[in-house]
């Protein structure tokens, strides 16, 4: 390879930060030059008071990083897949993936009580229309409230007494070690989680074939499957951060099982489906999956 140096962008939090290590160690294995991490500040991690979907979506998380990855400033950029919009940006590529890591939702309580035994009228912190809603299918009697910020400042918060628990991703509890503040994890079958938690996926330029042969030597295959089959279903639901969906996809052999699960706008009506097909059709099962829902919903999930 000619290029001297692989310039790595990524958000400047801790977590994201933690995420982009993890590819340069990778990255380390195959390419002996230097390889630079950079910190870009992104709209998403300006403004940390607003729901993301009354700013403009999940871009504000990854726009600014997509910029500088166009304007070759950066040749790769990494994010929480999760955090992605599920169309494509022209002129780049998602389609490398780290080992996923757990999908699981967990609860941080302030008296270290399961979701069960907190208290009527409890406080929950949360940041999507997604876990609002399905927690409220598991009790009604307690209050959802809107929670922002990174890891490290949503436990403040509720340490704080602004929020009796909070519900967050796994994934970002195991990167920070801060797993012994757990009070409950829930598995993907008592809350599905949203399309592609737990992954982390390195975008490039779609005519940078240098860095893309170097990708495709660290990409994990089975990530990958995962990841396309439930963004899959979210580019038929055309689904964003205001998109009350929850999509999980397992690999059995030869096989894989995609479970959704979509909400109406005002969280009344629930809609899930469960399909199961070869690995050689995972793609096709994500958008067979995403047709039924839309159809099933019949639009009532837009707002």
């Amino acid at each position: 390879m000619k290029r001297e140096k692989i310039i790595i962008g990524s958000r400047g939090s801790k977590l994201a930060m933690i995420y982009a290590e993890n590819v340069k160690c990778k990255m380390k294995k195959i390419f002996s030059k230097i390889i630079e991490i950079k910190k870009i500040v992104t709209s998403g991690d300006q403004n940390q008071n607003d729901r993301l979907s009354d700013l403009g979506g999940k871009g504000l998380f990854s726009k600014k990083i997509e910029n500088e990855l166009l304007e070759k400033k950066i040749d790769i950029a990494v994010h929480a897949l999760k955090d992605m919009p599920s169309i494509e940006t022209d002129g780049l590529e998602t389609n490398y993936f780290l080992k996923r890591n757990s999908p699981n939702e967990i609860l941080i309580s302030n008296q270290k009580i399961k979701f069960k035994d907190l208290n009527s009228n409890s406080i929950v912190g949360t940041s999507s229309y997604r876990r609002e809603y399905q927690l409220k299918n598991k009790r009604s009697d307690l209050k959802y409230k809107l929670i922002r910020g990174n890891v490290d400042t949503r436990i403040k918060k509720m340490e704080n007494g602004d929020y009796d628990a909070i519900i967050l991703s796994k994934a970002g509890i195991d990167s920070l070690e801060v797993g012994h503040k757990i009070t409950e994890e829930f598995t993907t079958e008592d809350i599905i989680p949203c399309a592609g938690q737990g992954i982390i996926a390195i975008q490039c330029r779609s005519n940078d074939f240098e860095i893309k042969k170097l990708l495709e030597e660290i990409n994990n295959p089975y990530s990958r499957i995962c990841a396309n089959s439930e963004r899959e279903v979210l580019k038929i639901l055309e689904g964003d951060c205001d998109t009350a969906i929850g999509v999980i996809s397992k690999i059995d052999g030869d096989y894989i099982s995609l479970s959704a699960e979509l909400f109406s706008v005002d969280g009344k009506n629930r809609y899930f489906i469960k399909e199961t097909k070869e690995i050689k059709f995972a793609n096709e099962l994500g958008r067979k999956v995403g047709e039924a829902l839309k159809f099933q919903s019949k639009g009532s999930y837009k707002r």
